[in-house]
């Protein structure tokens, strides 16, 4: 078997340890992939990822971003809620992201030198916050605006920049934190000492409370 090739006659034995996600996803969109009887290589023409990309997803041998996440369900006919449906946590409830691990995630308008990664990972269709890992190191580039449901909270770990939200900008420094309602557009305004790392919450409430 090369690297670029897996048939469906080869099997991975499903890992029992339920705090390694890339075994998972691995797992599952193998089972998904043979459910559908596609081959590696006819995913591949479907989602414009490399066979040897592929063999490495369905191996755990990489992490896995959740743009690439979104082309291979969608290849396969089916939802993300589909593909995290029978992903546990570990014992107790709890769930491990070790430094590094997160899933990175492309937001629509970003460019190099600004990523997100994603440090948890919901389980069902309905998600009740999402917390990020934010990193920017290129001052030449110019940020969009983002609009979302709920209330977001930024801490800031690195850097220093002037953020925007709706028609009031702040600066926020090392330490600094703050919070917002997500659908007043906001975002970074000018990055002033790089490299920035924030952390970024975003709980989405369930009723129309507002900030006091």
């Amino acid at each position: 078997m090369t690297r670029d090739k897996i048939t469906d006659e080869d099997s991975i034995e499903h890992s029992t340890d339920s705090n390694s996600l890339g075994r998972y996803l691995g797992n599952t969109i193998r089972d998904l992939r043979q459910k559908h009887q596609l081959t590696i290589a006819e995913v591949s023409e479907k989602t414009g990822i490399s066979r040897g990309m592929l063999s490495k997803i369905e191996n755990a041998l990489t992490a896995t971003s959740l743009e690439t996440l979104v082309k291979i369900t969608n290849a396969l006919g089916v939802s993300m809620a589909t593909l995290f449906r029978h992903y546990n946590p570990p014992e107790g409830g709890a769930q491990l992201i070790k430094q590094g691990h997160g899933m990175e995630v492309v937001r629509r308008g970003t460019k190099s030198g600004h990523t997100y990664h994603l440090l948890s990972y919901n389980q069902g269709p309905n998600k009740s916050f999402e917390p990020f890992l934010i990193t920017m190191d290129d001052a030449s580039e110019v940020f969009p605006t983002f609009e979302h449901q709920g209330i977001e909270f930024i801490y800031m770990l690195q850097g220093k920049l002037d953020y925007r939200h709706g028609q009031k900008t702040y600066l926020l420094e090392v330490g600094d934190s703050l919070t917002f309602m997500g659908d007043i557009p906001h975002g970074p305004e000018r990055l002033i000492e790089l490299p920035i790392q924030f952390l970024a919450i975003i709980h989405y409430t369930s009723s129309d409370s507002r900030l006091l």
